[in-house]
This record gives structure tokens, C-alpha cells and sequence, in this order.
């Protein structure tokens, strides 16, 4: 009986030491030195099919003992959806931990004030977290239109400007994007109207003006001014005439040339020299500040401006002061021959053919 022990001893003996050695082979590194690859887990992807996919990128050697290991006590975590950047370098434990403590990759956009919906498409879609599609059927989203409260059809000038960081999150599309944004338009909204937002026509009313505002210059301190021009001229019947709103309503093809036909256009909706009042909708997403200028514009009697080359705008209250504005200003000559020449005293006519904006 005694060899038939030690036979039976050694071979046991040999079975443990394989099977050491087999589970210090599958639950070690899969590759020294380790490489990194990039993994995307769809949201509602199981177990089997991460470790299958885990396994054909050789981020492991077993998918049958990744699963198995999930499944130990210690693991009951779920993977969750995203992108993972892993190394073949790492031991299944510790990519294990990865997928499903961890958010993943995070990728920062930053999406400044002024961008069309369109432009802030294509930040995304850099990304690869949306495609320009997904997210202009987002906008137009009904059902998140009406969670958020918003008026209109879409959710142009509600995209509020922000740096964002987000992960992949794949089968969302367009929506966690889009969703994100107006998220952050309704924290910043609250700045504004602590109470509760105003009706529906009065926010479209509000956020379509400081887009204008956003459009028409990058100086904080004219924003309430140049807020209050626009007032003054749709208070008096005057037409807007703001370049930026016929440029938006010739879409994301413009090629950058503003010609006359263009500006004698009524067929398109959003050209303010053809057609009076504000425009059907935000051209833009504003800021925080464009907003607040919107909301309160400067008391004044001015009806036009005119850019001065600096990034700033000369202001005028009547037609003469701003032809002069636009003979120094835009060709460029002497500022101080507007500075000593007799100012008009009249007023203009209403809807005069020069415009409201840069000249």
C-alpha cells in the first residue's frame, strides 16, 4: 500500500503545482512588456462578450477565467459602458478593477459662446462621441425639449457654453451630449431668473436677442449697449440689420461672402434686413453674460455702431454721426475729424438702409 501512497501523493502533488502554474499563467500580465489599447464597453454589453473582446485584443489570455474571477467574491462589481484605456501589461485583477470602478476615458470639450449648433456638432464628433446627425436629432429631440421646459422646435441657444468632460458612452448618440448641455443651461439659468424661468415666449424672446448680442461682439462691457441698441431699433419699428443672423439662416455651407442678394433675401426667415423684429430663434449659443445684457440693456438713445478695427464698436444716435463713424472707421480715416465735426441733431427715419451692427 505504502507505494501506491506515495504514487497517489506524488501525483496529486504534480496535479497542484500544474494548476498553480496554470492560474499564475491566466491571472498573470498577457504580455510583458504591456502595450495599451483602447476598449469600448456599449452600454448593456454582459460579461462574456468584454472578456471575448478583452481576450481578441490581448489584454488577457482567458475569457473563460475572466468571467470566473469575475465571479469571486471581492468582484461583484458590473463593468460599466465607456472607453478604457487597459495595458496587456496589467494583471486581469487590475483591468477588472478598471472596468468597473473607474469612468474611463474622459474627454474635454470645450465649447465656447457664439458656436451654431452645427460647430458645436463638430466638437463632438472630433471626439467621436457623437456624428453631426446624431446630434442635430438630439436637438430636435421633442421629449428633451419639453423636460428642459424649452420653446421652439430645437435647442439652439440653449447649448450653453461650457468646458465638458465626458465619456463614450456609444448607443447614447447625440443625446447625452445634447442633454449635458441644456443640463448646464438650466443651472445657469437659475442665476438669472431665481424664481422660475419666464413663459416660453419671453425665454425664446430673451436667449434669441443675446445671441445677437454674443455675435456682435467679444467685449464684455458692450454687451449691455449693444443690447440696448437692438432695443431702441425694434422699439421705433426699425429693422435689426445684423449681418450674423442672415449669415445663420444661409446654414453651415456659408462660404463667408455676405453679398447684396443675400441682404435682399426675405425668403430666408432669419434675415433682419429683409424682415423686422427678431429673428424666428437664437443664431447662436450665448453666455452667461450676453444673457444677463439681454436681460438688462443699457438705457441710451443710440441706433447704430460701428467696429473701430480694435474690437470695439463706436456708437451713434442718429444717421450722420454713424456715416461718419463708417467713413473713419471703415476706410480708415482720421478718428479725430469725427471727434470735432458738428453732430446732427435730428433724428433718423425709420428702417433706414444702413444697418444697426458693424457698418
Amino acid at each position: 500500500m505504502r507505494p501506491l501512497f506515495w504514487t497517489l501523493t506524488g501525483f496529486a502533488a504534480t496535479v497542484a503545482v500544474g494548476l498553480a502554474l496554470a492560474l499564475a499563467y491566466f491571472l498573470g500580465p498577457a504580455e510583458m512588456p504591456g502595450r495599451e489599447a483602447v476598449v469600448l464597453i456599449r452600454p448593456g454589453m454582459r460579461l462574456p462578450a468584454i472578456a471575448l473582446e478583452l481576450q481578441e485584443q490581448g489584454l488577457i489570455r482567458s475569457a473563460q477565467v475572466f468571467v470566473l474571477l469575475a465571479k469571486l467574491p471581492g468582484h461583484t462589481g458590473m463593468a460599466k459602458a465607456g472607453e478604457f484605456l487597459l495595458s496587456s501589461g496589467w494583471t486581469p485583477q487590475e483591468i477588472l478593477r478598471v472596468i468597473t470602478t473607474t469612468s474611463g476615458i474622459q474627454h474635454r470639450i470645450v465649447v465656447r459662446e457664439g458656436l451654431p449648433w452645427w460647430a458645436t456638432a463638430k466638437l463632438y464628433e472630433n471626439e467621436n462621441l457623437t456624428t453631426r446627425p446624431e446630434f442635430e436629432q438630439a436637438m430636435h429631440n421633442a421629449t428633451l425639449l419639453q423636460k428642459y421646459g424649452l420653446p421652439g422646435a430645437n435647442a439652439e441657444g440653449f447649448l450653453f457654453p461650457e468646458t465638458y468632460q465626458m465619456a463614450h458612452t456609444a448607443l447614447d448618440g447625440g443625446e447625452a451630449v445634447v442633454e449635458a448641455m441644456l443640463r448646464e443651461f438650466d443651472k445657469q439659468a437659475k442665476k438669472l431668473w431665481p424664481q422660475g424661468p419666464p413663459p416660453p415666449e419671453e425665454l425664446l424672446r430673451v436667449v434669441t436677442l443675446a445671441s445677437l448680442v454674443e455675435r456682435e461682439t467679444g467685449d464684455p462691457g458692450e454687451r449691455p449697449r449693444i443690447a440696448g441698441v437692438f432695443a431702441n431699433r425694434l422699439r421705433l419699428g426699425m429693422r435689426l440689420q445684423c449681418d450674423p443672423t442672415t449669415i445663420y439662416g444661409l446654414g453651415p455651407d456659408f462660404d463667408g461672402n455676405l453679398k447684396r442678394a443675400h441682404l435682399e433675401d426675405a425668403a430666408n426667415p432669419y434675415n433682419t434686413y429683409a424682415r423686422a423684429g427678431l429673428p424666428p430663434g437664437p443664431i447662436c449659443s450665448p453666455g452667461l453674460a450676453s444673457l444677463q445684457a439681454a436681460l438688462n440693456p443699457e438705457a441710451n438713445e443710440f441706433i447704430y455702431f460701428v467696429a473701430k478695427g480694435d474690437g470695439t464698436h463706436e456708437f451713434s444716435k442718429t444717421l450722420d454721426e454713424h456715416n461718419r463713424a463708417v467713413n473713419i472707421f471703415q476706410r480708415h480715416r482720421d478718428p479725430a475729424a469725427y471727434r470735432s465735426a458738428p453732430q446732427a441733431k435730428n433724428p433718423p427715419k425709420p428702417a433706414p438702409k444702413p444697418r444697426a451692427g458693424r457698418g
